[in-house]
């Protein structure tokens, strides 16, 4: 049972990724692919990877900061994608794949800034992270959801997310939900 639930809302390239994984640390109760930070109603996916809509692909989470802290989980967001590469990760290039924080209240916005100042020496180039409120979240589609966990054969998986998912277990592997071999 939770006993200190907050929500966080970020977002580093394809949701994919980040909600891979983000669902694996202690801590995280649900994560919520979708769409945020844009000025268009009720986006869906056609719509905002045509580059109109101004939304970002994001992840919204529910954690327990007194498993995990707001801190912690954007430490490990960040460490999790380039953050110094503008609207792009990879082969994903768009303002919907900019990296992106959109903080609820001030406290999350001082905790944002402080994350990014302490990891700016940690990268080779500016961090350009967004740090915006946030305003409205729409869940993605539902085939969008647990898209790792349902799709992990799949060739996007294997060759995008698999590298991301293997590199947080070696980093974080005392922050995940269960040991991994």
């Amino acid at each position: 049972m939770m006993n200190n639930k907050q929500i966080a809302t970020f977002g580093g390239g394809c949701f994919w990724c980040i909600e891979a994984i983000v669902q694996e640390l202690r801590g995280v109760d649900t994560v919520v692919s979708g769409y945020a930070g844009g000025e268009t109603t009720q986006p869906d996916y056609r719509s905002v990877c045509s580059g109109t809509t101004g939304h970002a692909e994001v992840v919204q989470v529910v954690f327990d900061a007194d498993v995990i802290t707001y801190e912690d989980l954007l430490t490990i967001f960040m460490m999790s994608h380039d953050p110094t590469s503008l609207n792009r990760q990879g082969a994903d290039r768009g303002t919907q794949y900019r990296s992106v924080i959109l903080y609820h209240n001030d406290e999350q916005k001082s905790v944002a800034e402080k994350v990014m100042d302490s990891l700016k020496d940690t990268f080779p180039q500016p961090i350009v992270t967004q740090l915006i409120p946030l305003e409205k979240f729409y869940p993605a589609e539902a085939y969008h959801q647990n898209y790792y966990q349902r799709n992990s054969f799949a060739g996007y998986c294997r060759v995008v997310i698999d590298p991301k998912v293997r590199k947080l277990r070696e980093r974080y592997a005392d922050r995940l939900k269960k040991e991994v071999i």
